[in-house]
């Protein structure tokens, strides 16, 4: 099993658990404060990017139901 957990939830954010790292484009890590648990956002409405604050609420549709990528050639 996975370390870490990346849950696509309808409407919202990516739910990432677990054991993980967020890095910048330089490679620098976002201090998480110990956290293992958080949200990043998918709709561009944050004011806390790239982490989700919620305030896609009623302005983001989306139903998350789980698909086979092709196989990359």
């Amino acid at each position: 099993m996975a370390t870490t957990k990346i849950t696509v939830n309808d409407n919202g954010s990516l739910k990432v658990e677990g054991d993980f790292e967020i890095v910048d484009k330089h490679g620098k890590n976002y201090g998480l404060g110990g956290r293992t648990v958080l949200s990043l956002f998918r709709c561009s409405h944050s004011k806390n990017k790239p982490f989700c604050d919620g305030s896609h609420r009623g302005h983001f549709e989306h139903n998350a139901e789980a698909f086979d990528l092709p196989v990359k050639k």
